[in-house]
């Protein structure tokens, strides 16, 4: 995709979005582009490259390709003609190994794929398995659920914004997100007694409820992340450098996103709204208002605006979410899939049992198979599981959006510099346990 920028139409081009009255997910003062960018030749043809090519490795082990990921790359001078990833260099068999646990062990397996986006690895695979065994969620625990993963959400476009201003050169930015970012995994910690791969999802519910306080804690850092989102865009958006290295770069239309399979804020960059929270709701997201950010040109820049907005409808829903959390139990009440309250065992003989059976075997889950997709910070997030009858997956399968979108990076950055193409793999984000899985 040539570097050349396409009219714009004038200087305060918003994201728009197209959700019932047409609102928009912030003013058109946030949105603005302040500085308009300018035309950028083709290298090639402007600056008398010489047309010989030449081929190069770019990683596995390089910082900035955001994980082991060997791109090989065929140059003209600086400019990338040709682009092929290669992966498999962390893969981990995570899948295979799924086999071989029961169905509630699987759990701290899956989250460790997208490693920055461990509950939406467990709501997925959580909700097939739910689904298999047509088990109702109670209405605390599925609120519960779409607390932490809008958390989630934010805090993984901060380690993402983070990590791509570093790659800019903009590195107060890495220390600013992750301090911020810190705050997200004191919550996890309070919450589950963990600030990575928590394991607090389970099937039928989440592990227990959330402590005393903690939603007034959680107030307090949407309260703060307000501000500090302000700060960042008035770090970035009116930085001519940072402008003039993502206006008019990486432009992919909507159509080759949509041929490619490519979804989330990629997708949404380029101006279509599908977003499966609002397009197939689960997890009680029908219950809450907020507003799907999209694009107009489908250039890095757009892309960076998508996410800092989405991380505005993340604290959104959070703070719904909070207001009208339900009481009620936080885990279903089916002592065949959900370990039997402690107190119980001292008492019941059959909570006994039946924690006996879960441990050591797990739950049966009926023949059959289902699919089910999430809206991750990347993209969708799907999970298949077939299911022979036993305690054990037959077959667990993650539809994982890193390495869909992958594929996008090579119309991203060919006929691109190869500075360009460093922003580009910034943009798409990519998570390679998710990719290799």
């Amino acid at each position: 995709m040539s570097t050349r920028g396409s009219d714009r139409e004038g200087t305060s081009a918003a994201l728009e979005v197209p959700y019932r009255e047409r609102e928009r997910s912030i003013t058109l003062e946030q949105m603005e582009r302040p500085v308009e960018g300018t035309e950028r030749p083709r290298p090639a043809e402007d600056a008398g490259v010489d047309t010989e090519l030449f081929t190069i490795n770019m990683g596995p082990h390089h910082p900035a390709t955001h994980g082991v990921l060997r791109l090989m790359l065929t140059l003209q001078g600086e400019v990338v003609r040709e682009l092929v990833p290669i992966i498999g260099y962390v893969h981990t068999g995570i899948e295979k190994s799924c086999e071989d646990q029961s169905y509630w062990k699987v759990i701290p397996f899956v989250e460790r794929m997208d490693y920055l986006s461990y509950y939406f690895n467990a709501q997925a695979y959580c909700m097939a398995v739910e689904k298999l065994l047509d088990e109702e969620v109670p209405k605390r625990a599925q609120y519960l659920r779409v607390i932490h993963m809008e958390l989630n959400r934010i805090a993984s476009h901060l380690f993402w914004l983070g990590t791509s201003a570093l790659d800019l050169g903009a590195i107060s930015m890495l220390w600013y997100s992750l301090r911020d970012r810190d705050m997200f995994l004191d919550l996890f910690e309070s919450s589950s007694g963990q600030r990575l791969h928590t394991r607090y999802f389970q099937v039928g519910g989440v592990i227990e409820d959330i402590p005393p306080g903690w939603d007034d804690r959680c107030r307090r850092v949407m309260h703060q992340m307000s501000s500090r989102i302000d700060q960042y865009e008035s770090l970035l958006d009116r930085n001519e450098i940072f402008l003039q290295r993502m206006k008019n770069v990486g432009i992919v239309s909507q159509e080759e996103m949509l041929a490619l399979g490519v979804t989330g804020p990629l997708l949404r960059a380029t101006g279509h709204p599908w977003d499966l929270r609002k397009a197939m709701p689960y997890s009680s997201y029908e219950d809450f208002e907020f507003r799907i950010p999209v694009g107009t040109v489908g250039d890095n820049y757009d892309r960076y605006r998508v996410r800092m907005a989405e991380m505005r409808e993340s604290m959104r829903i959070v703070e719904q979410a909070l207001d009208g959390l339900p009481e009620g139990p936080w885990v279903t009440a089916n002592r065949k899939v959900a370990l039997p309250p402690r107190h119980e065992l001292a008492t019941s003989m059959e909570a006994l049992i039946h924690h006996f059976k879960l441990v050591t075997e797990g739950f049966r889950v009926p023949p059959g198979e289902v699919y089910m997709p999430i809206e991750s910070p990347r993209g969708e997030l799907g999970c298949y599981v077939l299911a022979d009858g036993s305690s054990k997956p037959a077959r667990v399968h993650m539809r994982d959006p890193s390495f869909v979108n992958l594929q996008s990076l090579e119309p991203m950055a060919k006929d691109a510099l190869l500075a360009d193409l460093i922003v580009c793999i910034a943009m798409l984000d990519p998570i390679l346990g998710g990719i290799d899985r």
